[in-house]
C-alpha cells in the first residue's frame, strides 16, 4: 500500500505508535558523517551468516554495549565484534542524542539506546520482513536513521502477512516505532542505485536499540 506520493515536511503516523520523522536528522548531519565514517573505517561493515547458511545481502557493524549479530546459530546480541573479538565502540554523544530526542519527538520519553546496529546497503540488496524481537525490554522503541541513498521502508502488521505501508525514505529521513507497534513486522525493498553526494553507491542505515 503505498500512500505517500509527495516526501512529507512533518511528522507522519504510520501506525499506531509509528511515526516517519522527514529530515530529522539532516541538523546534526555532517558531525553524524563524520563520527560515522570513521567508525566503518575502523571496524568495517560486514555480511553476517544467517541461521540457514547464507550470507545477508547487508553488510553489518555496531556501536555500544551490545552489537547485533547473526551466524549459523541464530541471531542475537554479543559485546564483542566477532570479526576482531574486540567490545564495540561507545556510541557517540551525536547519535545518542539524536536518538533521543527523535524518540521524544514520537511520543517516547527518555531513550537512551545500548546498541546502534549500522546496515549497510549496496545497489540489489534489501532486507526481508521480519520483527526486532531479540532485546529484553519491548516498551522501547526502536529509532531507525536513513542516510545515503534512498530507499522503500516497508512497515507491515503483527503477522508477516499483514498488508505493508510503502514510505519512501530520503537521507536524514527518521522512523520510530514502539508501543503498539513494537513488533509490526518491517523490511526494505530492494535497493536500486541512486548514487548520493555523501555516500555514493550505498544507503547506511541506524537502528537504535536498548537490548538489555
Amino acid at each position: 500500500m503505498d500512500l505517500f506520493s509527495d516526501h512529507p515536511t512533518t511528522p507522519v503516523m504510520i501506525a499506531t505508535g509509528a511515526y516517519w520523522l522527514p529530515g530529522f536528522a539532516l541538523p546534526v548531519m555532517p558531525t553524524l558523517w563524520q563520527v560515522l565514517a570513521q567508525h566503518l573505517a575502523a571496524y568495517p561493515a560486514q555480511r553476517m551468516m544467517t541461521p540457514m547458511g547464507h550470507l545477508m545481502s547487508v553488510a553489518t557493524s555496531s556501536m555500544g554495549d551490545w552489537g547485533w549479530v547473526g551466524s549459523t546459530q541464530g541471531y542475537g546480541y554479543s559485546a564483542q565484534d566477532p570479526a576482531t573479538q574486540q567490545a564495540w565502540p561507545a556510541i557517540p554523544a551525536v547519535m545518542q542524542a539524536l536518538s533521543t530526542a527523535a524518540a521524544l519527538q514520537a511520543g517516547y520519553a527518555n531513550f537512551v539506546a545500548d546498541s546502534c546496529l549500522i546496515n549497510v546497503y549496496a545497489p540489489g540488496s534489501k532486507m526481508g520482513l521480519h520483527q526486532d524481537r531479540d532485546e529484553q525490554d519491548f516498551t522501547q522503541p526502536i529509532v531507525s536513521v536513513s542516510i545515503g541513498m534512498p530507499a522503500t521502508f516497508l512497515f507491515g502488521g503483527v503477522k508477516r502477512s499483514d498488508p505493508t505501508v510503502k514510505i519512501p525514505l530520503q537521507h536524514g529521513d527518521i522512523v520510530v516505532w514502539g508501543g503498539a507497534s513494537r513488533r509490526y513486522y518491517h523490511g526494505v525493498s530492494v535497493v536500486k542505485p541512486h548514487a548520493h553526494s555523501l555516500t555514493g553507491l550505498r544507503r547506511i542505515n541506524l537502528t537504535f536499540r536498548k537490548a538489555k
